[in-house]
Protein backbone atom coordinates (compact mmCIF):
# COMPACT_ATOMS: atom_id res chain seq x y z
CA UNK A 1 0.00 0.00 0.00
CA UNK A 2 1.50 2.98 -1.06
CA UNK A 3 1.20 6.33 0.28
CA UNK A 4 -0.49 8.70 -2.35
CA UNK A 5 -3.45 10.35 -1.57
CA UNK A 6 -6.51 10.39 -4.49
CA UNK A 7 -9.64 9.80 -5.25
CA UNK A 8 -11.76 7.02 -5.29
CA UNK A 9 -12.72 7.73 -8.67
CA UNK A 10 -10.95 5.09 -10.87
CA UNK A 11 -12.94 2.03 -8.80
CA UNK A 12 -15.93 3.86 -9.93
CA UNK A 13 -15.37 4.31 -13.08
CA UNK A 14 -14.33 0.57 -13.50
CA UNK A 15 -18.03 0.27 -12.07
CA UNK A 16 -19.74 2.14 -14.35
CA UNK A 17 -17.45 0.37 -16.90
CA UNK A 18 -19.06 -2.88 -15.54
CA UNK A 19 -22.27 -1.70 -15.55
CA UNK A 20 -22.76 -0.92 -19.13
CA UNK A 21 -24.30 -4.59 -19.67
CA UNK A 22 -27.41 -4.74 -21.48
CA UNK A 23 -26.90 -1.33 -23.12
CA UNK A 24 -25.81 -0.68 -26.78
CA UNK A 25 -22.40 -0.04 -27.50
CA UNK A 26 -21.04 4.03 -27.90
CA UNK A 27 -17.51 3.41 -28.88
CA UNK A 28 -16.01 1.28 -31.43
CA UNK A 29 -13.83 -0.70 -28.08
CA UNK A 30 -17.35 -1.50 -26.84
CA UNK A 31 -18.94 -2.61 -29.80
CA UNK A 32 -15.97 -4.33 -30.14
CA UNK A 33 -15.80 -6.57 -26.85
CA UNK A 34 -19.56 -7.37 -27.12
CA UNK A 35 -18.83 -8.97 -30.46
CA UNK A 36 -16.40 -10.97 -28.98
CA UNK A 37 -18.07 -12.06 -26.73
CA UNK A 38 -20.60 -12.87 -29.51
CA UNK A 39 -18.36 -14.80 -32.33
CA UNK A 40 -17.58 -17.68 -30.12
CA UNK A 41 -20.98 -18.82 -30.19
CA UNK A 42 -21.04 -18.89 -34.43
CA UNK A 43 -18.76 -22.37 -33.82
CA UNK A 44 -21.71 -24.55 -34.45
CA UNK A 45 -21.13 -23.30 -37.84
CA UNK A 46 -18.38 -25.15 -38.41
CA UNK A 47 -20.26 -28.32 -39.56
CA UNK A 48 -22.61 -26.13 -42.30
CA UNK A 49 -19.17 -24.22 -43.25
CA UNK A 50 -17.31 -27.66 -44.10
CA UNK A 51 -20.30 -29.16 -45.64
CA UNK A 52 -20.22 -26.50 -48.04
CA UNK A 53 -16.55 -26.28 -48.46
CA UNK A 54 -16.55 -29.95 -49.08
CA UNK A 55 -17.96 -30.15 -52.70
CA UNK A 56 -20.90 -32.65 -52.03
CA UNK A 57 -23.76 -30.15 -53.58
CA UNK A 58 -23.87 -28.88 -57.13
CA UNK A 59 -22.98 -25.58 -57.73
CA UNK A 60 -26.32 -24.30 -57.45
CA UNK A 61 -26.86 -25.91 -54.02
CA UNK A 62 -23.85 -24.63 -52.94
CA UNK A 63 -24.18 -20.89 -54.15
CA UNK A 64 -27.83 -20.72 -52.50
CA UNK A 65 -26.31 -22.71 -49.25
CA UNK A 66 -24.13 -19.94 -48.77
CA UNK A 67 -26.75 -17.48 -49.32
CA UNK A 68 -29.01 -18.67 -46.61
CA UNK A 69 -25.76 -19.34 -44.33
CA UNK A 70 -24.89 -15.78 -44.15
CA UNK A 71 -28.45 -14.53 -44.16
CA UNK A 72 -29.15 -16.65 -41.24
CA UNK A 73 -26.05 -15.37 -39.61
CA UNK A 74 -26.85 -11.92 -40.14
CA UNK A 75 -30.08 -12.30 -38.78
CA UNK A 76 -28.67 -14.54 -36.29
CA UNK A 77 -26.14 -11.22 -35.07
CA UNK A 78 -28.65 -8.15 -35.60
CA UNK A 79 -31.30 -10.29 -33.11
CA UNK A 80 -28.32 -10.50 -30.67
CA UNK A 81 -25.98 -8.32 -30.82
CA UNK A 82 -28.50 -5.40 -32.17
CA UNK A 83 -31.63 -5.77 -29.97
CA UNK A 84 -29.34 -5.95 -26.78
CA UNK A 85 -29.46 -2.34 -27.02
CA UNK A 86 -31.46 -0.60 -29.34
CA UNK A 87 -34.43 -3.00 -29.14
CA UNK A 88 -36.95 -3.85 -32.29
CA UNK A 89 -40.33 -3.83 -32.06
CA UNK A 90 -42.54 -7.05 -31.17
CA UNK A 91 -43.73 -7.53 -34.33
CA UNK A 92 -39.88 -7.09 -36.04
CA UNK A 93 -38.40 -9.71 -33.42
CA UNK A 94 -41.41 -12.18 -34.34
CA UNK A 95 -41.30 -11.82 -37.98
CA UNK A 96 -37.18 -12.06 -37.40
CA UNK A 97 -37.21 -15.06 -35.52
CA UNK A 98 -39.84 -16.87 -37.65
CA UNK A 99 -37.41 -16.22 -41.00
CA UNK A 100 -34.44 -17.25 -38.12
CA UNK A 101 -36.10 -20.44 -37.95
CA UNK A 102 -37.90 -20.95 -41.66
CA UNK A 103 -34.33 -20.75 -43.07
CA UNK A 104 -33.09 -23.49 -40.40
CA UNK A 105 -35.55 -26.02 -41.48
CA UNK A 106 -34.99 -25.12 -45.16
CA UNK A 107 -31.47 -25.68 -44.94
CA UNK A 108 -31.89 -28.70 -43.35
CA UNK A 109 -34.08 -30.54 -45.40
CA UNK A 110 -32.42 -29.28 -48.38
CA UNK A 111 -28.80 -29.58 -47.44
CA UNK A 112 -28.39 -32.45 -44.70
CA UNK A 113 -27.70 -33.14 -41.44
CA UNK A 114 -25.06 -31.27 -41.34
CA UNK A 115 -26.69 -27.99 -40.77
CA UNK A 116 -28.75 -29.51 -37.78
CA UNK A 117 -26.84 -27.13 -35.64
CA UNK A 118 -28.65 -23.92 -36.63
CA UNK A 119 -31.29 -25.11 -34.42
CA UNK A 120 -28.68 -24.04 -31.48
CA UNK A 121 -29.06 -20.41 -32.64
CA UNK A 122 -32.93 -20.39 -33.24
CA UNK A 123 -33.02 -21.47 -29.39
CA UNK A 124 -30.16 -18.51 -27.96
CA UNK A 125 -32.31 -16.42 -30.18
CA UNK A 126 -35.43 -16.93 -28.99
CA UNK A 127 -34.10 -16.78 -25.36
CA UNK A 128 -32.29 -13.68 -26.04
CA UNK A 129 -35.08 -11.36 -27.63
CA UNK A 130 -38.76 -13.15 -26.56
CA UNK A 131 -40.15 -12.12 -23.30
CA UNK A 132 -40.10 -15.35 -20.79
CA UNK A 133 -43.77 -16.82 -21.62
CA UNK A 134 -43.15 -16.74 -24.83
CA UNK A 135 -39.48 -18.16 -24.66
CA UNK A 136 -40.86 -21.18 -22.54
CA UNK A 137 -43.10 -22.33 -25.33
CA UNK A 138 -41.09 -21.56 -28.32
CA UNK A 139 -37.72 -23.07 -27.06
CA UNK A 140 -39.36 -26.40 -26.42
CA UNK A 141 -40.76 -26.18 -29.97
CA UNK A 142 -37.49 -25.07 -31.49
CA UNK A 143 -36.21 -28.28 -30.15
CA UNK A 144 -39.17 -30.52 -30.96
CA UNK A 145 -38.14 -29.34 -34.66
CA UNK A 146 -34.86 -30.26 -34.05
CA UNK A 147 -35.47 -33.68 -33.03
CA UNK A 148 -37.66 -34.01 -36.47
CA UNK A 149 -34.85 -32.58 -38.64
CA UNK A 150 -33.12 -34.70 -36.73
CA UNK A 151 -35.26 -38.33 -37.45
CA UNK A 152 -35.44 -36.74 -41.21
CA UNK A 153 -31.77 -36.92 -41.79
CA UNK A 154 -30.98 -40.04 -39.49
CA UNK A 155 -29.70 -38.78 -36.81
CA UNK A 156 -30.46 -39.16 -33.08
CA UNK A 157 -28.20 -37.21 -31.52
CA UNK A 158 -29.36 -36.52 -27.81
CA UNK A 159 -26.65 -34.49 -26.42
CA UNK A 160 -27.68 -31.90 -29.23
CA UNK A 161 -31.25 -31.62 -28.02
CA UNK A 162 -30.00 -31.38 -23.98
CA UNK A 163 -27.80 -28.49 -25.40
CA UNK A 164 -30.67 -26.98 -27.82
CA UNK A 165 -33.14 -27.11 -24.56
CA UNK A 166 -30.44 -25.76 -22.05
CA UNK A 167 -28.77 -23.49 -23.93
CA UNK A 168 -32.01 -21.76 -25.05
CA UNK A 169 -33.20 -21.54 -21.28
CA UNK A 170 -29.81 -20.26 -20.57
CA UNK A 171 -30.13 -17.56 -22.29
CA UNK A 172 -33.43 -16.45 -20.66
CA UNK A 173 -31.21 -16.30 -17.36
CA UNK A 174 -28.92 -14.06 -19.23
CA UNK A 175 -31.23 -11.37 -20.39
CA UNK A 176 -33.01 -11.31 -16.81
CA UNK A 177 -29.47 -10.77 -15.65
CA UNK A 178 -28.97 -7.86 -17.97
CA UNK A 179 -32.34 -6.13 -17.37
CA UNK A 180 -31.59 -6.13 -13.94
CA UNK A 181 -28.19 -4.54 -14.30
CA UNK A 182 -30.20 -1.89 -16.20
CA UNK A 183 -32.70 -1.56 -14.01
CA UNK A 184 -30.11 -1.44 -11.23
CA UNK A 185 -27.86 1.18 -12.86
CA UNK A 186 -31.55 3.39 -13.69
CA UNK A 187 -31.91 2.77 -9.29
CA UNK A 188 -28.70 4.08 -8.69
CA UNK A 189 -28.83 7.36 -11.02
CA UNK A 190 -32.50 8.08 -9.39
CA UNK A 191 -30.76 7.46 -5.88
CA UNK A 192 -28.35 9.66 -6.41
CA UNK A 193 -30.50 12.51 -8.21
CA UNK A 194 -32.59 12.31 -5.09
CA UNK A 195 -29.33 12.70 -3.05
CA UNK A 196 -28.28 15.81 -5.03
CA UNK A 197 -31.86 17.23 -4.56
CA UNK A 198 -32.41 16.34 -0.69
CA UNK A 199 -28.00 17.71 -0.03
CA UNK A 200 -29.49 20.92 -2.81
CA UNK A 201 -32.76 21.57 -0.41
CA UNK A 202 -30.59 21.45 2.82
CA UNK A 203 -28.24 23.79 1.37
CA UNK A 204 -31.30 26.49 0.76
CA UNK A 205 -32.50 25.47 4.17
CA UNK A 206 -29.59 25.83 6.18
CA UNK A 207 -29.00 29.16 4.05
CA UNK A 208 -32.22 30.70 4.48
CA UNK A 209 -31.72 30.10 8.15
CA UNK A 210 -28.22 31.63 8.38
CA UNK A 211 -28.58 34.80 6.54
CA UNK A 212 -32.17 35.13 6.56
CA UNK A 213 -32.64 37.03 9.95
CA UNK A 214 -29.29 38.59 9.32
CA UNK A 215 -30.03 40.47 6.19
CA UNK A 216 -33.33 41.27 7.39
CA UNK A 217 -31.81 42.82 10.83
CA UNK A 218 -29.51 44.67 8.22
CA UNK A 219 -32.04 45.95 6.04
CA UNK A 220 -33.70 47.27 9.35
CA UNK A 221 -31.38 49.17 10.21
CA UNK A 222 -29.82 50.45 6.98
CA UNK A 223 -33.28 52.09 7.06
CA UNK A 224 -32.84 53.87 10.35
CA UNK A 225 -29.64 54.95 9.71
CA UNK A 226 -30.69 56.61 6.92
CA UNK A 227 -33.95 58.24 8.57
CA UNK A 228 -31.71 58.94 11.73
CA UNK A 229 -28.69 60.11 9.62
CA UNK A 230 -29.59 64.29 9.19
CA UNK A 231 -31.22 64.79 12.57
CA UNK A 232 -29.78 62.20 14.51
CA UNK A 233 -25.57 61.38 13.21
CA UNK A 234 -24.40 60.03 16.80
CA UNK A 235 -27.56 57.35 16.91
CA UNK A 236 -27.15 56.49 12.68
CA UNK A 237 -23.58 55.70 13.44
CA UNK A 238 -24.62 53.59 16.54
CA UNK A 239 -26.72 51.71 13.85
CA UNK A 240 -24.32 51.01 11.26
CA UNK A 241 -21.83 49.69 13.86
CA UNK A 242 -24.77 47.44 14.65
CA UNK A 243 -24.70 46.52 11.19
CA UNK A 244 -21.05 45.52 10.71
CA UNK A 245 -21.25 43.16 13.88
CA UNK A 246 -24.67 41.83 12.44
CA UNK A 247 -22.69 41.33 9.16
CA UNK A 248 -19.53 39.78 10.21
CA UNK A 249 -21.27 37.16 12.29
CA UNK A 250 -23.25 36.43 9.49
CA UNK A 251 -20.21 35.91 7.72
CA UNK A 252 -18.52 33.91 10.05
CA UNK A 253 -21.64 31.89 10.29
CA UNK A 254 -21.79 31.17 6.48
CA UNK A 255 -17.87 30.01 6.52
CA UNK A 256 -18.97 27.19 9.45
CA UNK A 257 -21.69 26.22 7.81
CA UNK A 258 -19.42 25.78 4.17
CA UNK A 259 -17.19 23.97 6.68
CA UNK A 260 -19.59 21.31 7.57
CA UNK A 261 -20.34 20.63 3.80
CA UNK A 262 -16.84 20.04 2.92
CA UNK A 263 -16.33 17.50 6.01
CA UNK A 264 -16.19 13.97 5.30
CA UNK A 265 -18.62 11.85 7.40
CA UNK A 266 -17.13 8.35 7.70
CA UNK A 267 -20.47 6.67 7.22
CA UNK A 268 -20.47 8.30 3.69
CA UNK A 269 -17.23 7.19 3.32
CA UNK A 270 -17.40 3.31 4.36
CA UNK A 271 -20.17 3.47 1.22
CA UNK A 272 -18.09 4.69 -0.52
CA UNK A 273 -15.43 2.37 0.33
CA UNK A 274 -17.58 -0.60 -0.78
CA UNK A 275 -18.26 0.51 -4.04
CA UNK A 276 -14.52 1.30 -4.72
CA UNK A 277 -13.38 -1.98 -3.55
CA UNK A 278 -16.16 -4.36 -5.12
CA UNK A 279 -15.38 -2.89 -8.06
CA UNK A 280 -11.34 -3.23 -8.38
CA UNK A 281 -12.52 -7.18 -7.41
CA UNK A 282 -11.28 -7.24 -3.72
CA UNK A 283 -13.40 -8.66 -1.21
CA UNK A 284 -14.60 -6.66 1.10
CA UNK A 285 -14.77 -6.80 5.20
CA UNK A 286 -16.66 -3.38 6.30
CA UNK A 287 -19.04 -3.07 9.30
CA UNK A 288 -22.21 -1.68 9.37
CA UNK A 289 -22.73 1.46 10.53
CA UNK A 290 -20.77 3.14 13.44
CA UNK A 291 -21.41 4.23 16.80
CA UNK A 292 -20.63 7.98 16.62
CA UNK A 293 -22.55 9.28 19.00
CA UNK A 294 -20.46 12.16 21.06
CA UNK A 295 -17.78 11.80 18.48
CA UNK A 296 -16.33 14.99 18.13
CA UNK A 297 -16.49 15.94 13.89
CA UNK A 298 -12.90 17.03 13.89
CA UNK A 299 -12.23 13.11 14.93
CA UNK A 300 -15.00 11.74 12.56
CA UNK A 301 -13.38 13.86 9.54
CA UNK A 302 -9.77 12.79 10.44
CA UNK A 303 -10.94 9.52 10.41
CA UNK A 304 -12.69 9.51 7.37
CA UNK A 305 -9.89 11.11 5.44
CA UNK A 306 -7.85 7.75 6.61
CA UNK A 307 -10.29 5.36 5.80
CA UNK A 308 -10.24 7.59 1.92
CA UNK A 309 -6.51 7.21 1.91
CA UNK A 310 -6.28 3.06 2.87
CA UNK A 311 -8.77 2.27 0.96
CA UNK A 312 -7.35 4.25 -2.29
CA UNK A 313 -3.79 2.66 -1.76
CA UNK A 314 -5.64 -1.10 -1.49
CA UNK A 315 -7.37 -0.53 -4.59
CA UNK A 316 -4.56 1.33 -6.71
CA UNK A 317 -1.41 -0.29 -4.94
CA UNK A 318 -1.44 -2.98 -2.69
CA UNK A 319 -2.65 -5.98 -5.44
CA UNK A 320 -4.79 -7.01 -2.68
CA UNK A 321 -7.64 -9.43 -3.06
CA UNK A 322 -9.62 -8.94 0.23
CA UNK A 323 -9.68 -6.07 2.67
CA UNK A 324 -11.27 -5.71 6.15
CA UNK A 325 -12.12 -2.68 7.61
CA UNK A 326 -12.87 -2.07 11.63
CA UNK A 327 -14.34 1.02 13.87
CA UNK A 328 -13.87 -0.13 17.20
CA UNK A 329 -13.90 2.24 20.50
CA UNK A 330 -11.11 1.60 23.05
CA UNK A 331 -10.86 2.61 26.22
CA UNK A 332 -6.84 4.37 26.59
CA UNK A 333 -4.62 5.60 29.04
CA UNK A 334 -5.36 9.19 27.11
CA UNK A 335 -8.75 8.24 27.30
CA UNK A 336 -11.83 6.58 25.29
CA UNK A 337 -10.70 6.51 21.47
CA UNK A 338 -12.46 5.85 18.11
CA UNK A 339 -9.99 3.34 16.28
CA UNK A 340 -9.93 2.70 12.42
CA UNK A 341 -8.05 -0.36 11.22
CA UNK A 342 -7.60 -1.32 7.64
CA UNK A 343 -5.83 -4.49 6.62
CA UNK A 344 -5.47 -5.72 3.30
CA UNK A 345 -3.11 -8.87 2.25
CA UNK A 346 -1.51 -7.04 -0.53
CA UNK A 347 2.23 -6.16 -1.07
CA UNK A 348 2.14 -2.93 0.35
CA UNK A 349 3.39 -0.93 -2.50
CA UNK A 350 6.59 -0.34 -3.74
CA UNK A 351 7.40 2.73 -1.55
CA UNK A 352 10.11 2.02 0.84
CA UNK A 353 9.00 5.03 3.10
CA UNK A 354 5.97 6.48 4.08
CA UNK A 355 4.90 8.84 1.23
CA UNK A 356 3.00 12.25 1.35
CA UNK A 357 -0.31 10.60 1.60
CA UNK A 358 0.75 9.11 5.22
CA UNK A 359 2.86 12.15 5.83
CA UNK A 360 -0.03 14.50 5.54
CA UNK A 361 -2.60 11.61 7.01
CA UNK A 362 -0.86 11.85 10.30
CA UNK A 363 -0.25 15.79 10.69
CA UNK A 364 -4.13 15.63 10.10
CA UNK A 365 -4.48 12.98 12.82
CA UNK A 366 -2.09 14.44 14.99
CA UNK A 367 -4.09 17.92 15.29
CA UNK A 368 -7.00 15.89 15.32
CA UNK A 369 -5.61 14.85 19.02
CA UNK A 370 -5.27 10.81 17.35
CA UNK A 371 -2.28 9.09 16.29
CA UNK A 372 -1.20 6.34 13.04
CA UNK A 373 0.31 3.98 12.85
CA UNK A 374 1.03 1.87 8.88
CA UNK A 375 3.14 -0.91 8.19
CA UNK A 376 3.39 -4.44 7.36
CA UNK A 377 1.25 -6.98 9.18
CA UNK A 378 1.74 -10.98 8.59
CA UNK A 379 -0.70 -11.07 6.43
CA UNK A 380 -0.01 -8.14 4.31
CA UNK A 381 -0.45 -3.87 5.10
CA UNK A 382 -2.46 -2.81 8.38
CA UNK A 383 -3.58 0.76 8.75
CA UNK A 384 -4.34 2.02 12.29
CA UNK A 385 -6.26 5.46 12.77
CA UNK A 386 -7.19 6.50 16.42
CA UNK A 387 -9.23 9.64 17.29
CA UNK A 388 -10.49 11.31 20.82
CA UNK A 389 -14.46 9.94 21.12
CA UNK A 390 -14.83 12.67 23.27
CA UNK A 391 -14.86 16.18 23.21
CA UNK A 392 -11.80 17.15 25.58
CA UNK A 393 -13.27 19.07 28.65
CA UNK A 394 -12.04 22.65 29.44
CA UNK A 395 -10.13 21.82 33.90
CA UNK A 396 -10.81 25.66 33.93
CA UNK A 397 -14.98 25.27 33.65
CA UNK A 398 -17.62 24.86 35.59
CA UNK A 399 -18.42 21.12 33.43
Amino acid sequence: MSATTDDLRPGEARAERLMRMGESPRTGGEALCKLVWILPWLIFLSSPVQDLVSHAHTTAATVAGWAGLLAFAGIYLTLVFRNMGRQFSEPVVACLVAVLGTLAVVLCLTLGGHWIGLFVYVSVTCGAVFPLRTAYWTIPLTTVAMLLMGLHAGQRDGWTLILVLLVGFAMTGVRQLVRTTVELRKARATVAQLAANEERLRLARDLHDLLGHSLSLITLKSELAGRMLPAHPDKAAQQIADIEQVSRQALVDVREAVTGYRRPRLSAELAGARVALTAAGVTAELPAEPDLDGVPEESESALAWALREAVTNVVRHSGARRCAVEVVRRQTLDGPMLELSVEDNGSGGSGSGPGNGLTGLTERLTKAGGTLDAGRSRHGFRLVARTPATAPVDVGSPA
